[in-house]
């Protein structure tokens, strides 16, 4: 297998039947994901507009990569200074939490000690170096 396999989201799965326009990913701003198959590595490349490496976490147990973030806004804001304070409140306040995790199964050619993380520009880029599967090995047969 050469390939990066997502987990299945039992959202989608159990949705998808219902209502096949409907994708738990896109309506909840999942990350979008692209990866790359190089020679000697695979390239994943994850959009996270607004976040820093701080707001991200990149773990990998037993080829099970995982991204998640958890991010709540500390901004506090003043209030107006003519507006009595009781005058002012939230009606909706959807902005202060955002968190998200997805997984991926790596291939077996992958070399999970040397998996290399970096953010630049609000693009978090992982470098999944692969290595080379031992060949099928003949085996001889006795005459009996």
């Amino acid at each position: 297998m050469n390939e990066l396999a997502l987990f299945n989201n039992f959202f989608d799965n159990a949705l998808g039947d219902v209502m096949p326009e409907f994708s738990f990913d896109r309506s909840f701003n999942m990350p979008k994901v692209d990866v790359k198959e190089e020679k000697d590595a695979y390239i994943m490349q994850m959009d996270l507009p607004g976040m820093t490496e701080k707001d991200v976490n990149v773990e990998l147990d037993h080829n099970i990569l995982t991204v998640s973030s958890h991010h709540e806004e500390e901004k506090e804001e003043k209030p107006d200074k003519n507006a009595k304070k009781e005058d002012q409140k939230w009606l909706i306040r959807e902005r202060r939490v955002s968190e998200f995790t997805r997984r991926f199964t790596l291939p077996d050619d992958t070399n999970g000690e040397n998996v290399a993380a970096s953010f630049k520009n609000g693009v978090l880029t992982v470098n999944i170096p692969r290595k080379a599967l031992a060949a099928p090995k003949r085996i001889a047969i006795a005459a009996a």
